[in-house]
């Protein structure tokens, strides 16, 4: 699906007041591209605590940017297949490639003075040593995991809390996301929200459906949308 970059829309008009002072990033199919270590690990726990038969991997897909265990009770599978899906996921990590492109969005977003970061499914240690291990970490100046919030995404509270941390207010953010849960997160928060299509889509269609302020091919788009800050 040929999908274009949306240009200036109304969330980005050149006035100071939209001004963006921080980019709040999911990291799964945003910064990093773990689906292939995701897959694998979602079969190796289906395997050991439910058993004989494929991995309802493609319905799990469906769910991505929620917590864990909260795709499995969605999907009404055992809670007992988040440890060893973690387990594997630490083994694996190593096997998880970042995106062509972002470590320099990273880079010139942080010298055009912008604050970053991160809110994502994942446990907020998993991220945390996740990012370490690829030398992205410096960039964020916080992680914030599905666990460390009261309610996971949807809900708008990892949001808020990252607004909450940066010190920025939320008509001066923007969220990247390539799920649908983040968008809609972004959006109970008041942030201004940014559809990322450069992972291999899962569900483009859905994605679109939740409105986005702005849809983004490739990483290196954000960076009309965050021009430097005054002073830098």
């Amino acid at each position: 699906m040929a999908v274009p970059i949306v240009e200036r829309p109304a969330a980005f008009t050149d006035t100071p007041a939209s001004t963006k002072d921080a980019v709040i990033f999911d990291l799964d199919g945003v910064i990093v591209d773990s689906y292939a270590v995701m897959s694998e690990a979602f079969a190796i726990a289906y395997a050991e605590v439910v058993g004989d038969g494929p991995a309802p991997f493609e319905e799990y897909q469906h769910h991505l940017g929620r917590y864990f265990p909260d795709i499995m009770r969605i999907m009404g599978l055992p809670l007992a297949m988040e440890e060893p899906f973690v387990r594997e996921s630490y083994r694996l990590a190593g096997q998880v490639p970042v995106f062509d492109g972002v470590a320099e969005l990273l880079l010139t977003l942080r010298v055009r003075g912008l604050r970053l970061a991160i809110a994502t499914g994942k446990s907020g240690s998993r991220a945390r040593s996740l990012l370490d291990g690829l030398g992205l970490l410096p960039f964020f100046a916080h992680v914030i995991g599905s666990d460390e919030v009261p309610r996971p995404k949807p809900a708008p509270d990892i949001v808020w809390h990252a607004l909450n941390l940066l010190d920025v207010p939320a008509e001066r953010a923007i969220m990247v996301g390539d799920a649908a849960t983040d968008l809609v997160s972004a959006q109970g928060a008041g942030v201004a929200s940014a559809a990322a299509l450069w992972a291999p889509p899962h569900d483009v269609d859905k994605l679109l459906a939740a409105s986005p302020d702005v849809v983004l091919r490739n990483p290196a788009d954000l960076l009309a949308l965050c021009p430097s800050l005054p002073g830098r």
